[in-house]
């Protein structure tokens, strides 16, 4: 046999599965909930729950682990993550302003250099190492990793590669350079995209240190893998260096496990979390990639992955109560532990606050919400107002009402939030499936008394919003359901080859839609429904899907093991490693191959060709061989990009592109 363990590490919970690959049979799964901020709880509640399912098999026996985690992507969706500065070298302010740049930067210590290359690879100006010296001693306490973008980095890295190193010999913490990650031009989307990685490296760095102990620990030796956001597998060493191409990872093995467990080729993939709910198009048994770069949080990056629409929907979504007359519920973005959760873990404090607050009529929010720490020593570098909250829930949750003792210290609560020091618990879907016996697990009865009272709040027509627990449950289901279906439409439209004239989040969300989907009589009569069916995937997906598939008008598959397609996922894709490069050519009867060490100048094309086919050669073989594939299939794409001058036909730019593909070496027994 060869034994296959997958792992999913999610923003709720952690699964894991046992395959044997020979016979394409899971043999066990089990999940646990998912431990911060020491994640090797719950993963090793995972791997010993999965492991015991199967007593006759040796720790030997397991030939390969493999890790899919929703942890990145969560983190951009909330903005989340370690502070991180941010080194620019020969940008100008109008480029600062491109690609979200100055959005994501927001107050994270920026240092700017003179220096940078042109499209040539020609030095502009000389790097100002002493400058950069100077900016990392005034850099402020806290800042945990480094991100260092040059400007056209990718015709030449001289620049980064120095600051890179002496940022280090200085500081001793992670720097990403922008091209490391991406071959592409677009020095704001690189430098972006360096500082969200550099935001993730503390955070995935912990993970894999705990899958590692633990397998350790159980006397597991076998190789440890990741996916990335294309679905590809990856070794470990190489996702702690570039934790960003694991955005959208979870949902990519999800998309690999929906075509392993059902069959499908063509159909929309619905992965529901406890934060997130991703949607993408399996097209002819494979997942469509985006050209653009993964979106996630807002933001366009130049990570590869695949073409997903994620939106901050899942059964841990915070419930709002709209503005207005209508007084209508909005599920999201923010995750917060379910009240039911809560209580489960820390019951005294949780009823006690839910019963005074039921003797309330009404009952301020504040009075029955909590903030649950995530740490167990306080986190260094917290500015003052944030430490001393922290220093406030250094011994357990605490109501928000007596946490917050002035209106300032609001703010500050967010900011530990986003930094994922704070999980604030409150009323969430899950808790409405709980009250409705959908699902079990936690405490029901914290449930019913949270939506007790959420449906004693009036809305804006000044109505109560539920007449009880049950109608209140009900309703954050049904919304649950309206903005699935919303998430569905929108991966379709914008899937779909016809021009639409409105972006697809407007055709959506069209009154014309609406009223098709309610398939009633008139005049008009209008009726739509999905033309592809839907596979719904994550352990929820059974207690929500089947009323959007009957909105939709469409088949919904919610497969036996749709709770851990993900870690299914995780074990059956294939390695692969792709390295990018251009020859340019500034002039006639010159050539530039921009290799890795930097460019190379030839005075005919073939010599560059080869040149830089090479250097992509080593590198996409050589990390592919480090992710255990011994004998990896290569193959070469060739862009040429000319134009015509005069009459002739003259090259502007080669794009060569070199992919190492396979399996990993799995020993059977």
């Amino acid at each position: 046999m060869a034994l296959l363990l997958g792992v999913d590490t999610g923003g709720t919970y952690t699964d894991a599965v046992v395959l044997d690959d020979t016979q394409d049979r899971i043999l066990a799964k089990a999940k646990a909930l998912t431990t911060r901020p020491d994640l090797s709880v719950g993963i090793g509640a995972a791997i010993d729950a999965v492991l015991a399912a199967l007593p006759d098999v040796a720790p030997a026996d397991i030939a390969m682990v493999s890790l899919s985690t929703t942890l990145a992507t969560n983190a951009l969706v909330e903005g989340q993550g370690s502070r991180a500065a941010l080194v620019l070298i020969g940008f100008d302010e109008a480029e600062r302003q491109r690609a979200g740049l100055a959005e994501a930067l927001g107050d994270a210590p920026l240092i700017e250099l003179p220096g940078g290359h042109g499209h040539a690879g020609d030095e502009v100006a000389p790097l100002d190492l002493a400058r950069l010296e100077a900016a990392l001693a005034a850099l402020p306490p806290g800042c945990e990793a480094i991100a260092v973008a040059a400007r056209f980095a990718t015709r030449n890295p001289a620049h980064e590669r120095a600051a890179k190193e002496r940022i280090r010999a200085l500081t001793g913490l992670p720097v990403t350079c922008s091209h490391e990650l991406s071959a592409a031009l677009n020095g704001p989307r690189r430098a972006l995209t360096a500082l969200l990685n550099a935001r993730l490296i503390a955070m995935i760095d912990r993970l894999i240190d705990a899958c590692e102990t633990h397998l350790s620990r159980r006397g597991i030796a076998a190789p440890l893998l990741a996916v990335r956001g294309d679905g590809a597998l990856v070794s470990a060493a190489l996702v702690r260096e570039r934790p960003i191409e694991t955005i959208l990872s979870g949902p990519a093995a999800s998309i690999a496990g929906a075509a392993w467990l059902t069959g499908q080729r063509n159909a929309l993939v619905s992965d529901i979390g406890g934060t997130t709910t991703d949607v993408c198009l399996l097209r002819d048994g494979r997942p469509a990639i985006d050209p653009l770069g993964a979106q996630v949080g807002g933001f366009r990056t130049m990570v590869e992955a695949v073409a997903m629409r994620t939106t901050g929907l899942g059964g841990d979504s915070e419930v709002h109560v709209a503005e207005g007359l209508a007084g209508g519920l909005r599920l999201g973005p923010r995750r917060l532990m379910p009240l039911s959760l809560a209580a489960m873990q820390h019951p005294d404090l949780v009823h006690r606050a839910l019963d005074n607050a039921l003797s309330r009529d009404p009952a301020p929010e504040e009075t029955w919400r909590f903030a649950v720490p995530l740490f167990t020593a306080l986190p260094a570098g917290l500015p003052p107002r944030e430490a001393a909250l922290a220093a406030r829930l250094a011994a357990g949750p605490m109501r928000l009402s007596d946490l917050l003792t002035a209106r300032i210290e609001g703010p500050a609560l967010t900011r530990l939030v986003q930094r994922g020091v704070v999980l604030l618990s409150g009323l969430t879907p899950s808790d409405a499936a709980h009250a409705l016996n959908r699902q079990s697990g936690w405490d029901r009865e914290a449930a019913l008394k949270g939506l007790t009272l959420m449906a004693r709040r009036r809305g804006g027509d000044g109505e109560r919003l539920a007449p009880g627990p049950e109608a209140m449950a009900q309703r954050i289901i049904d919304q649950m359901t309206a903005q699935t279906v919303d998430c569905l439409l929108e991966a379709a439209f914008a899937e779909d080859p016809h021009p639409w004239p409105q972006p697809p989040e407007t055709l959506a969300r069209h009154a014309l839609m609406a009223r098709a989907l309610d398939r009633a009589d008139g005049l008009i009569a209008l009726s739509a429904r999905l033309g592809v069916p839907v596979i719904g995937l994550g352990a929820s997906a059974g207690c929500y899907y089947p009323a959007v598939g009957a909105r939709l008008g469409c088949e919904m598959i919610v497969p036996e093991h749709a709770g851990v397609a993900n870690a299914i996922g995780a074990v059956v894709g294939q390695v692969s490693q792709r390295a990018d490069g251009q020859v340019t050519c500034p002039a006639p009867g010159e050539f530039i191959a921009h290799l890795s060490t930097g460019p190379m100048r030839c005075t005919n094309l073939e010599d560059a060709t080869h040149a830089l086919e090479a250097d992509l050669r080593a590198l996409a073989v050589g990390r592919a061989q480090a992710s255990g594939v011994v004998a990896p299939r290569v193959t070469l794409a060739r862009e040429d990009v000319a134009a015509e001058i005069e009459g002739q036909r003259v090259l502007i730019e080669l794009r060569l592109s070199v992919t190492a593909q396979g399996r990993p070496s799995i020993a059977t027994r």
